[in-house]
């Protein structure tokens, strides 16, 4: 294809813009409940029941009429004792009358007010309760208050967490429909890369970039597999793509997209990929590129460390969070007081990597130190990324919003 015709240097809104029109098609699949944690949900969950199914107390205690507590303290005979799941019949609850009552149990018929065992006297003969209090109507849990039967409580595309995992059993599903997980291959790219743990040749380095690549990849909820580096040859290189094609659901390359005669990721995408955008207006990591390999989607991300994570956190999981009808982890956004001058651009969002204070009454942040795009190392120092976005003035002392690591 021609690069003439590709949107080139794009902004980030204008790169999620494209990427949200080319979603990677996820299956879906039933799983049951202990199965459930960090999938994302397929479709509308709705309730099979009311909750709670019928009103019931809140305490342990005594349920009675609200109007006989009124004037405390108040003597009333003990008709009943219920717990929870109780098959017994609740007896009618009529006045100068009570029912000794567990948290979860049933109310009886009549009875409108519950008071809590210690704001309350037993005659030791067990048949009268003294009341110390007036009774609390909000005591009563009222059937359905939280939810109604066929309700729909929990929307396609939730992440599912403990509580919402709670919910679908509290609504009666033993399995739930939920997004699979997609395959994604990492493709590291280079002539200088050697595993960790070899002996290093003269003027090579570790690969780093796919381990931490397929850590990402696990933390949205998918399932790498990780390729052994890949040669500086265009035939190598195909022949590798077109093995990841088979295996995967998507490709994740790294290095080979910039602008030099040895990008031969980019180079081979241009002559027989097909690519929808290259190059992206935020720093670090301008120049990846998102597109197809045979078929498969394919980003191309950069091959310094740091950037290549940032790449992936700013563009690719969004990607895979709206190919999930928009669910799947998410980092949070804060609004935070630059502590120190930051180097920003006029067409460029910047993203530099900050310790975030907490201690005061604003959230302030701070440089981590150098910001090369190869410094791993000021990311694990990071709490956060800054949204400088372009044209701010980045001085001390001036607010923008931060991506929460």
């Amino acid at each position: 294809m021609y690069m003439s015709e590709v949107p080139y240097f794009v902004s980030h809104e204008e790169a999620l813009s494209i990427l949200r029109q080319h979603p990677l098609p996820l299956r879906t699949e039933i799983l049951e409940l202990d199965n459930l944690y960090n999938r994302v949900l397929a479709e509308d969950l709705q309730s099979t029941v009311d909750d709670p199914r019928f009103d019931n107390s809140a305490m342990d205690g005594f349920a009675f009429r609200y109007e006989d507590s009124i004037k405390p303290p108040t003597i009333l005979s003990i008709k009943q004792t219920l717990q929870a799941g109780t098959d017994k019949h609740p007896t009618y609850i009529d006045t100068g009358q009570a029912t000794r009552i567990m948290t979860g149990a049933p109310i009886p018929d009549g009875a409108n007010a519950v008071l809590p065992i210690e704001r309350c006297t037993i005659s030791d003969d067990g048949t009268e309760v003294t009341l110390h209090e007036i009774g609390k109507k909000h005591f009563i849990r009222k059937q359905g208050e939280n939810l109604k039967n066929g309700q729909t409580a929990l929307t396609k595309g939730t992440l599912l967490t403990p509580s919402s995992i709670g919910l679908c059993a509290t609504m009666g599903h033993a399995s739930v429909k939920v997004f699979s997980k997609a395959t994604i291959g990492i493709l590291p790219t280079g002539d200088e890369l050697q595993l960790p743990g070899e002996k290093l040749s003269d003027n090579s380095i570790y690969e780093s970039n796919s381990f931490g690549l397929a850590s990402l990849v696990k933390m949205n909820g998918h399932n790498p597999i990780r390729y052994n580096s890949v040669s500086d040859s265009i035939d190598v290189l195909r022949q590798k793509l077109d093995i990841a094609a088979s295996e995967c659901d998507f490709i994740l390359t790294s290095g080979g997209v910039s602008m030099g005669e040895w990008d031969l990721v980019r180079k081979l995408m241009e002559e027989e990929g097909d690519i929808k955008f290259w190059r992206v207006k935020i720093r670090p990591g301008s120049p990846p590129l998102f597109g197809y390999w045979k078929g498969t989607p394919l980003f191309g991300l950069p091959g310094n460390p740091a950037s290549s994570h940032v790449v992936f956190r700013m563009l690719v999981a969004p990607y895979l969070r709206a190919s999930a009808s928009g669910g799947g982890v998410k980092e949070k956004r804060v609004r935070v007081q630059l502590a120190e001058p930051f180097k920003t651009s006029p067409t460029d969002l910047i993203l530099r990597r900050i310790v975030i204070d907490t201690s005061g009454e604003n959230l302030v942040a701070y440089s981590t130190g150098y910001q090369g795009s190869g410094n791993l190392n000021s990311l694990v120092l990071a709490d956060g990324l800054t949204l400088l976005e372009p044209g701010h003035t980045g001085e001390k002392g001036t607010w923008c919003d931060a991506l929460l690591l």
